[in-house]
């Protein structure tokens, strides 16, 4: 599905219903005081996010927008109890997806929200998409999930990096040897194989990613792409939304070892 336009502020969900900013979100929440955008990149792990986002930040800001970037464990205020829990490797599925939450809606208020009034882009490495998605692997019931982010802001644009867990496997193992417990979802015991309990979880977020797809009219890119047409793509449908009409792009000497 393709991107909304930039006057509507409108993000498609399942069937012809609409969802807009004047009708979800915080129940304080003046909207029309909302000028700059959030778009969302989501995806599994490996899928290619982290470096879209600084691509596209470095991209925009070269076309004069100021931009604010968010993504998962950044809030002061909880960020670090998170790392703390998720390095002991002892942590309840509740109290993770409650800690993770408060994470979410911490940076929304205090990192999102003004960045939006100032007339930023906020561009999200994962947005709360990922979290339903996660918790939902783990157990966690989808309504109950939805539930908890009835109150979120939706984004304006929203894209899911489709890539294969095989493909996903390879990317992480050559950024480091050390796949994490949690990215291989090893608390869910599903294999002793280290590879093979990778494949197994990031399948199955995956396809809660393929549904959260389709509910919230994701546009869905393929990140097996290179990283050189996978940003195309991104530049051509972000400029499109937010009206920008040079969509050239060669990245500076700090991010050219990303371009490949």
């Amino acid at each position: 599905m393709g991107a909304t336009s930039a006057s509507s502020g409108v993000q498609p969900w399942i069937g012809e219903s609409v969802v807009t900013r004047a009708s979800v979100g915080l129940p304080t929440l003046d909207r029309s005081e909302l000028s700059g955008h959030l778009i969302v990149l989501e995806g599994t792990d490996g899928s290619g996010r982290s470096t879209q986002i600084a691509l596209l930040t470095e991209w925009l800001e070269s076309q004069g927008f100021a931009v604010q970037t968010m993504g998962l464990r950044r809030s002061f205020l909880i960020a670090k109890d998170i790392d703390s829990l998720l390095a002991k490797n002892s942590v309840t599925r509740y109290t993770l997806a409650l800690m993770y939450a408060t994470d979410f809606f911490d940076q929304l208020e205090n990192r999102i929200l003004p960045a939006l009034r100032s007339g930023m882009i906020v561009l999200a490495d994962r947005y709360y998409y990922t979290l339903i998605a996660r918790a939902a692997v783990r157990g966690l019931d989808h309504q109950y999930l939805h539930r908890i982010y009835d109150l979120a802001l939706p984004p304006d644009l929203t894209f899911f990096l489709n890539v294969r867990p095989q493909i996903a496997f390879e990317r992480e193992f050559q950024k480091s040897p050390a796949i994490s417990f949690w990215e291989a979802g090893r608390d869910l015991h599903l294999s002793d194989d280290l590879y093979d309990s990778f494949i197994s979880y990031q399948t199955m977020v995956r396809k809660e990613f393929v549904n959260l797809a389709k509910r919230h009219g994701f546009a869905t890119l393929n990140g097996e792409n290179t990283v050189r047409t996978v940003n195309a793509d991104l530049r051509k449908r972000i400029a499109s939304y937010l009206g920008i009409r040079n969509i050239r792009y060669r990245p500076s000497h700090a991010l050219v070892h990303l371009w490949q």
